[in-house]
């Protein structure tokens, strides 16, 4: 047995608990009832002293002392019914003293006299030879001639020190009992409690990366396992989601440079079966460049990405003013634009201070205004705007290009996710810009979004906190 396991912990704190009540339970039971005993025991001695006293003692004459003596015997008959009962004078002779009682249980004659009387009353016990006890309670009783009679009557504790030892057995008896439901029913309510542990192990244990898309039993208990399902199945969600978009990653990367390789072996073979230098001989080595340019670029990307992946992004921070780097660029960003016939303005505030990686946030105002100018045809506007907006900087980038499809607006920020195949490839575009905005503001903790309607154009906006401003 595994004693560091929770069902064996469990088990035994159930146990350990219910048999430490038992225990507590048994001793306040034992300890109240042996002192209710001896305080009823104590009482009627006490209420028989007084009764000789006040029946038999009160008038007293010294002259009467013999008929004390029969009196007592006859009203009382000590030593048939067990008792111990001895009258004293106050020059500390003895009156009158019980004989042996009927049950041997203890010898009168050697009970010692009190030493010092008690002003009124008292309540003793004697220890007897045999380890038993002797319960005497002695009243000083003052007799109508003046004199003072110490009364004292006892009884021995054996009826009280059975009951006690009969309760003393049941406990005994009882506690292994107790022992054993206390560990048997901990361990089935544990094995109970436990057992949807087990299924959701067992399922764990069957859920591989070729079954991301199965999850594990939730008990509907409205509990601590519940919310442990729960918070397992949607981590479970994220994992099939990462390696999916993870296989994807790889089918479009491979799908992206399979064709350029392939145009670039296909003009490399042109040139091996060619004789001597021909007239196509520049169009072809031009065409060989724009291939491996395009190649260096999905790489590049490609790089960046995985480098986002790994938090790169945030090893260089430092704060700067976002207004100021947004209008630097648009300004670059520029001579590409009046080559299109596209007017490109900024719009921004005098100082919006952020706090991140400069050249990657410079980058995800390229990679927006890039996409802008690409996608706007000629005569057309793109607008660059900054702004502050309850504690976050706003940076939007407005087109009025061809837009974007509404089913299409979801998918936009994926890697490799282009709307129109072709006519992106023939602009250069492999779709990875966006995704490298995506990663670049996740790693920033800021969040980027679009709206945009076909033929009208398309609006980017960017939500980046500013400095000093937790994420």
């Amino acid at each position: 047995m595994n004693t560091h396991s929770i069902r064996f912990r469990l088990t035994a704190w159930h146990a350990s608990l219910l048999i430490g009540v038992f225990l507590l339970l048994g001793a306040l039971m034992y300890f109240g009832l042996k002192h209710y005993l001896e305080a009823s025991l104590g009482q009627t001695q006490m209420r028989r002293a007084r009764q000789i006293g006040g029946t038999l003692v009160a008038n007293l004459q010294p002259k009467d002392e013999t008929n004390l003596v029969s009196e007592i015997k006859s009203l009382y008959a000590p030593e048939t019914n067990d008792r111990f009962i001895r009258v004293t004078r106050p020059d500390g002779s003895v009156l009158y003293a019980s004989g042996q009682p009927k049950d041997l249980s203890f010898n009168p004659a050697g009970l010692p006299v009190l030493k010092e009387r008690p002003e009124k009353e008292s309540l003793r016990k004697e220890m007897l030879p045999d380890g038993r006890a002797l319960l005497i309670a002695a009243i000083n009783y003052a007799a109508t001639s003046g004199q003072r009679y110490l009364v004292e009557v006892g009884s021995p504790t054996i009826s009280m020190e059975t009951m006690l030892g009969q309760l003393r057995l049941q406990l005994l008896i009882g506690l292994p009992i107790v022992v054993l439901v206390a560990v048997g029913g901990g361990y089935l309510l544990v094995a109970r409690a436990l057992a949807p542990v087990e299924q959701i192990t067992r399922k764990a244990e069957q859920i591989t990366q070729h079954n991301l898309s199965e999850r594990l039993p939730v008990p509907r208990s409205a509990d601590e396992l519940e919310r442990l399902s729960l918070s397992l199945n949607h981590m479970i969600s994220r994992m099939e989601e990462g390696l999916l978009n993870s296989k994807r990653f790889v089918a479009d990367a491979s799908h992206e440079l399979r064709t350029p390789l392939t145009v670039l072996r296909s003009e490399l073979e042109n040139l091996v079966v060619r004789e001597g230098w021909t007239a196509e001989m520049p169009e072809c080595l031009g065409s060989l460049l724009e291939e491996v340019e395009r190649l260096a670029k999905i790489v590049e990307r490609l790089f960046a990405l995985s480098r986002l992946d790994a938090g790169e992004a945030q090893a260089e921070w430092v704060r700067f003013n976002l207004a100021e780097l947004a209008a630097t660029t648009a300004d670059q960003m520029n001579l590409m634009a009046e080559d299109k016939g596209i007017a490109v303005t900024c719009k921004s505030s005098l100082e919006i201070a952020v706090e991140g990686d400069r050249a990657r946030l410079k980058q995800v105002v390229v990679n927006l205004l890039d996409n802008a100018i690409k996608y706007t045809p000629k005569g057309g506007t793109v607008h660059l705007s900054v702004r502050s907006h309850n504690g976050h900087a706003i940076l939007e980038v407005a087109d009025s290009g061809i837009g974007i499809p509404p089913e299409a607006l979801p998918h936009v920020f994926e890697r490799f996710f282009r709307v129109d195949q072709a006519r992106s490839s023939d602009l250069g575009g492999a779709g990875l810009g966006l995704a490298i905005v995506k990663s670049i503001c996740a790693a920033h903790g800021a969040e980027v979004e679009v709206e945009s309607k076909l033929s009208q154009g398309s609006l980017f906006r960017v939500k980046l906190p500013l400095a000093g401003k937790k994420p």
